[in-house]
């Protein structure tokens, strides 16, 4: 008996054996196997991250391009907006001198029909006239460049109003 436990602990020390080597190289196999599909998602992760940044690179430089663009644009704007300006007051300027010199003489339209009687005939024209008619009151230099200093007001309000709307057309078109 003692021949026969011996072949059965060493038959059994055998199998135990090759079980043990066996699920270690399973064991082996499955780790590697693993190790293998990690490295493929870390690979697969990497290219993605890699993408994105690209993409993200991309964007970034496009909005750059885009505020360049708008920034030359306003510049450009703001030139144009100063030259109109610029150009406004002195033509005011201009205008208001005219008018202290007697170089010019601002003037207005009467109505013939309330300043002379229904039963008066209207006065013939003039060789440099027409109008038939007209009759025209000049205003006091005073008065005159008031005036002139209010349209010159509203004409610089009008310019700077234009370039609030080129502004925000501008801007709205962009987003």
């Amino acid at each position: 008996m003692n021949v026969e436990a011996v072949k059965r602990g060493g038959a059994l020390a055998i199998i135990l054996a090759l079980m043990t080597g066996s699920a270690w190289v399973a064991w082996k196999w499955q780790a590697n196997a693993y190790d293998k599909e990690l490295a493929m998602e870390e690979a697969t992760h990497q290219t993605l991250l890699t993408h994105l940044a690209n993409a993200y690179s991309a964007l970034i430089l496009e909005e750059q391009g885009k505020r360049l663009a708008l920034e030359q644009w306003l510049a450009a704007s703001e030139q144009s907006h100063y030259r109109a300006l610029s150009d406004e007051k002195t033509h005011q300027t201009r205008l208001r001198d005219r008018l202290a010199t007697a170089d010019l003489r601002l003037s207005v339209l009467l109505d013939s029909a309330t300043t002379s009687g229904c039963d008066r005939m209207q006065a013939p024209t003039g060789p440099g006239d027409v109008v038939h008619g007209t009759h025209r009151a000049q205003l006091d230099r005073a008065h005159a460049q008031r005036i002139i200093g209010i349209t010159g007001d509203g004409d610089q309000g009008l310019i700077a109003l234009q370039a609030c709307q080129a502004y925000v057309k501008e801007v709205s078109s962009t987003q």
